[in-house]
């Protein structure tokens, strides 16, 4: 374990596994549906990693993003369908990486049911824009780094801890097995 993990308490350590992964992930998505996305073939002017937006997580644990035929990432998971995604619920709390396969899929019924008014900033066309393609994501494993009660029971105890000197955070953490 970590040094900090050694001055804790309380466990601090939980994975996470089918049912139980799948409901975290749905519960951070739903808070923040923005994540970094990367690819391994790392190309194009941010090397692989640019900011994305999840518009469903299904029963399955599957993300479906839209994206642009004619992109860096469209080319890049057509070529190696490794991915990696992380995201940041809070300053504080709800952290995610996930390791996934990535695949373009050709559904126009779901692009149509993931489509949003807010998206024709990026295909000005709308939902039969020529350039919108689909994006299956389906996560392998992961990892989390969350609070056990919240962020108001976490500050408390911090600064409880830190006016009496000893470690009293309200973190836990581990893997998320899909």
């Amino acid at each position: 374990m970590d040094s900090i993990n050694k001055n804790q308490s309380e466990e601090n350590k939980a994975d996470l596994s089918q049912e139980e992964a799948l409901v975290k992930i749905k519960e951070l998505i739903k808070q923040t549906d923005t994540c970094f996305f990367s690819t391994k073939a790392e190309t194009g002017p941010s090397n692989g990693v640019r900011p994305m937006s999840v518009q469903e997580v299904d029963d399955q644990g599957n993300l479906w993003m839209l994206l642009a035929n004619d992109s860096h990432t469209y080319k890049e998971v057509s070529a190696e369908s490794k991915v990696k995604l992380y995201f940041q619920g809070s300053k504080h709390s709800d952290f995610l990486y996930l390791k996934a396969n990535a695949v373009i899929v050709d559904d126009q019924e779901k692009i149509k049911a993931l489509w949003s008014p807010f998206l024709k900033v990026w295909f000005t066309e709308g939902e039969h824009d020529p350039r919108i393609a689909l994006m299956k994501i389906t996560p392998e494993d992961g990892y989390y780094w969350d609070n056990k009660h919240g962020n108001v029971v976490a500050g408390v105890k911090m600064l409880i801890g830190a006016a009496i000197g000893q470690t009293l955070d309200d973190s836990i953490e581990g893997k998320i097995k899909i």
